[in-house]
């Protein structure tokens, strides 16, 4: 079903059951002081569009967490003869805003705000409790090989590798902990990728070229934790605000374009999800003050950090991998390997997602309370 400019924010409303956007009061009374809600809007513009076109605009979590949640989705502004709808993947992993134009039209842009709110995660790993622990069928999910997630062969005998020294009985936070470790002394942050890199984890092992960005790095934490049976995810987001624990390379206020950035979690048994970001360890080494060594206390601390932490100056898009963009011409050959940038396609094929200057779109992001 696809709706028009008129009608799209009161379906997008009633479809999630979300609060009014206005009055901003409203919403703060459903937070308490541990939460910061944060507006972030995203404005796509294909100008050098003539013809039927599409984008696809990554939207926050479809279930809310004790770390994040949504309040509000708004469409703020499309063409007259455009539609757009709220598509969710099959797995419910992931959603975004779908839109699309007719052949007739020439200007093609929409806009969408979002109203979040996020608060600091913080686990300590005592007191355990029996009741935190998968099904089977979730535990399969979250083990799962994708596209660029392989479990076997040669991404399986490097994980076993990183948890040789553990006890055979050892459990699922020893055995992420010494991958973590793995993943942190190993690889390193390449400025040159683009992007947040893809993510394909068999070729960097294969070529022995461990150096990527957050999409590449914590995929590398995923996919070696899957292969040993440890559940694991990647989790797709943005930065939303400055960082408050003294880490320039850790935020990004304002504009905030290209501050897309991948985390992850893994699963313990009476600690549930826990969030980990070896990737932004590499990034505090590699740009902190000009570059850090290892051993610089700064380093050490954000190390330490980062295993059971996260910052919440950030925004959460989705946990989903290969995917299939609905109504993409190109079949197949368009499904993305995540959904962490806007996509757009024309007659012309499709845009490049890390090109905002030439694809033309924009993502600010703003403190409300």
């Amino acid at each position: 079903m696809t709706i028009t400019r008129r009608s799209a924010i009161k379906t997008i409303a009633s479809a999630f059951a979300l609060p009014a956007f206005n009055p901003i009061a409203s919403v703060f009374a459903q937070t308490s002081s541990e939460w910061t809600s944060y507006e972030i809007v995203t404005e796509v513009n294909l100008t050098n569009a003539n013809g039927a076109a599409e984008a696809w605009i990554p939207l926050s979590l479809v279930l809310n967490t004790d770390y994040f949640k949504t309040l509000a989705i708004r469409l703020e502004a499309s063409d007259s003869k455009s539609a757009s709808k709220i598509y969710e993947t099959p797995d419910k992993q992931a959603r975004m805003l779908w839109t699309k134009w007719d052949k007739a039209e020439t200007d093609h842009s929409v806009k969408i705000s979002m109203l979040v709110s996020t608060r600091n995660r913080h686990l300590e790993f005592s007191n355990p409790n029996p009741a935190l622990k998968l099904s089977k069928e979730e535990q399969k999910f979250w083990t799962r090989a994708t596209v660029y997630l392989p479990t076997d062969g040669l991404v399986k005998a490097k994980a076993l590798e990183c948890i040789s020294s553990l006890p055979a009985n050892a459990s699922d936070l020893e055995k992420a902990k010494a991958i973590y470790n793995w993943v942190v002394d190993n690889t390193h942050r390449d400025p040159k990728t683009r992007g947040c890199g893809q993510g394909d984890v068999k070729l960097m092992l294969e070529t022995n070229n461990l150096g990527g960005k957050c999409a590449d790095i914590n995929a590398v934490f995923v996919a070696l934790a899957r292969s040993v049976g440890v559940a694991a995810r990647d989790v797709y987001g943005i930065r939303i605000a400055d960082s408050a624990r003294g880490y320039k390379s850790l935020g990004k206020s304002s504009d905030i374009t290209k501050a897309q950035h991948c985390r992850a979690e893994f699963y313990a048994n009476g600690y549930g999800w826990v969030p980990v970001d070896p990737a932004d360890v590499r990034k505090v080494i590699l740009e902190e003050t000009g570059g850090l060594p290892v051993n610089d206390p700064k380093v050490l601390a954000i190390r330490d950090y980062l295993f059971g932490n996260w910052e919440m100056n950030w925004l959460a898009y989705n946990y989903d991998h290969d995917i299939a963009l609905p109504g993409s011409k190109l079949g197949k050959n368009g499904d993305i390997p995540f959904l962490m940038y806007p996509q757009a396609e024309s007659k012309e094929g499709r845009y490049d997602s890390l090109d905002p200057d030439n694809f033309k779109y924009k993502i600010t992001s703003r403190l409300i309370g």
